[in-house]
């Protein structure tokens, strides 16, 4: 059984990466492509936040945060903080 992810750790990453995410920048058109992405998942981070699913929330939020970095790896994202 999974343990149960407390809702404070949630959206303390969740306020984190919308703190962030008027400075991240796409470098081309797959950059832009995964910024679409990581939106999207933060878009389902709240939504199953507010549906008091917190292990779908906590996912999502663990997805938009890998899309970032990773991208920023590889140079498709910029991030300006």
């Amino acid at each position: 059984m999974p343990k149960e992810i407390p809702k404070e750790e949630i959206v303390k990453w969740l306020n984190k990466i919308k703190e962030i995410l008027p400075r991240i920048e796409a470098n081309d058109t797959k950059g832009e492509e995964m910024y679409t992405n990581m939106k999207a998942y933060i878009s389902d981070c709240e939504h199953f936040l507010n549906q008091e699913d917190y292990m779908r929330s906590f996912e999502s939020i663990v997805w938009a945060w890998a899309i970032f970095e990773i991208c920023q790896e590889l140079g498709v994202l910029s991030y300006e903080g």
